[in-house]
């Protein structure tokens, strides 16, 4: 018998088959689905008739890595601001394509304000929310009519918690005549998935090309959001738009929302992303783009920011040094990226470890492109730091975060600079 070990197989996230749809501002495209990275996306919770602070909020996401931006589209004051939202943008000089979420009145807003319908770049229809009985196939129609005009993408999404009750209803009567029935969690799964593709298949229908509608079933349960997903992928092949609906607040939203996006993103399922965390009080909404911007590039995804590794702590760390240094140099490249991702090609995927002491410090700092070992406790006052895996200097002193951030800002300038100029 031969006990020899096999090599063990690195894993990586597979990749799913679909078509892609382009979504435009100016000369702006952000592809999604189709072989296109998986695309960051989040939402204002600004008032959007104060177009003025919605527009500054949509360039705080769109510089913290959005790249593409939602924002509520609820009444005809909404609607006529929407345009001077585009117009403030594009006076800053912020290019990313804005989405209109519709609901209940869409078909009149983009009937009645054409400038809402063309200053939008995309369309979120909620099937459950377009009208009744006869109106409903009229109304969805006219939202349609209005992306065909406009040559908008449309999202189609349905969510768990105004899923047209209808449908819902009737497909709990055929439950009730079968030979075995479903449990309702099932049947609810089935109505969700059936109302985004039957969606899907009567905008083609109407004339909106396949490639330019994306699906989404939101779900606010980890594994029912999997379930559904799982799904849904089978059985079509339209770009579909992940996230967790009402994830909630801090770290329940943040587990949560990384949990359920992380395993159906190995799968190869999902092709634009949105963490739908509330804020806690104080908190900036970007927090929501940078716990999706970490989700993607902890899968080796994407790479959004150079990468801080970090000591936990432990009892040979009872300086808090090392903990003061990482959150310095994070918040230092983070601010830097808007700045940086055009001067230096390449620079989001550089590593630097902050280790706070002997045990792995030396050995982590060797596996990033610039790292530092701090002393621990009891340990010399001297802190190596090791530049594409040697040794380059040893710090010491009071200045030991002013140093090292220098040699960090020396260390980009000459690998990713010359890289630009090349």
């Amino acid at each position: 018998m031969d006990d020899q070990p096999i090599p063990i197989e690195p894993v990586a996230p597979v990749q799913r088959d679909t078509l892609q749809a382009q979504v435009r501002w100016g000369e702006r495209v952000v592809t999604v689905g189709g072989g296109a990275p998986v695309r960051v996306q989040s939402m204002t919770n600004t008032d959007t008739v104060d177009a003025i602070g919605t527009a500054i909020q949509i360039k705080e996401l769109a510089l913290a890595g959005s790249e593409l931006v939602r924002l509520t589209v609820n009444t005809p004051e909404a609607a006529a601001a929407v345009p001077y939202i585009r117009e403030q943008l594009d006076r800053m000089g912020i290019d990313v394509p804005l989405i209109g979420d519709f609901h209940y009145n869409g078909h009149r807003l983009l009937t009645e304000v054409p400038a809402c319908a063309e200053a939008l770049s995309k369309y979120r229809i909620n099937p459950g929310n377009v009208g009744k009985g006869d109106k409903r196939d009229k109304q969805f129609g006219q939202m349609v009519e209005a992306a065909i005009r406009w040559n908008k993408p449309v999202r189609i999404g349905v969510n768990w918690g105004s899923l047209d009750q209808e449908l819902l209803a009737g497909m709990m009567d055929e439950n009730s005549r079968r030979r075995t029935p479903w449990d309702a969690k099932s049947v609810m799964y089935e109505a969700l998935i059936t109302s985004a593709i039957e969606s899907a298949r009567r905008a083609e229908d109407i004339g909106l090309p396949a490639h330019q509608i994306l699906l989404s079933c939101k779900v606010s349960g980890v594994q029912d959001l999997i379930s559904v997903y799982r799904a849904l992928a089978q059985r079509c092949k339209y770009a579909l738009h992940l996230g967790l609906t009402e994830a909630g607040m801090g770290t329940k939203g943040t587990v949560a929302s990384a949990a359920a996006l992380g395993i159906l993103l190995q799968d190869g399922i999902g092709d634009t992303i949105r963490v739908s965390l509330t804020p806690q009080p104080g908190e900036a909404r970007t927090q929501e783009v940078v716990i999706a911007s970490e989700i993607l590039q902890s899968l080796g995804l994407r790479s959004f920011v150079p990468s801080v590794t970090a000591c936990p702590g432990c009892g040979r760390t009872t300086s808090t040094t090392f903990q003061e240094l990482t959150k310095e140099i994070d918040d230092f490249l983070r601010a830097q990226m808007p700045v940086w991702r055009a001067r230096y090609p390449g620079v989001e995927k550089m590593k630097v470890a902050v280790m706070g002491c002997i045990v792995n410090g030396p050995g982590e700092s060797k596996h990033a492109d610039i790292g530092i070992s701090l002393p621990g406790t009891g340990e010399a006052p001297a802190a190596p730091v090791y530049i594409d895996g040697e040794k380059s200097v040893t710090l010491r002193g009071d200045n030991i975060a002013q140093d090292f951030r220098a040699l960090v800002e020396n260390y980009i300038e000459k690998r990713f600079g010359a890289a630009a100029t090349a």
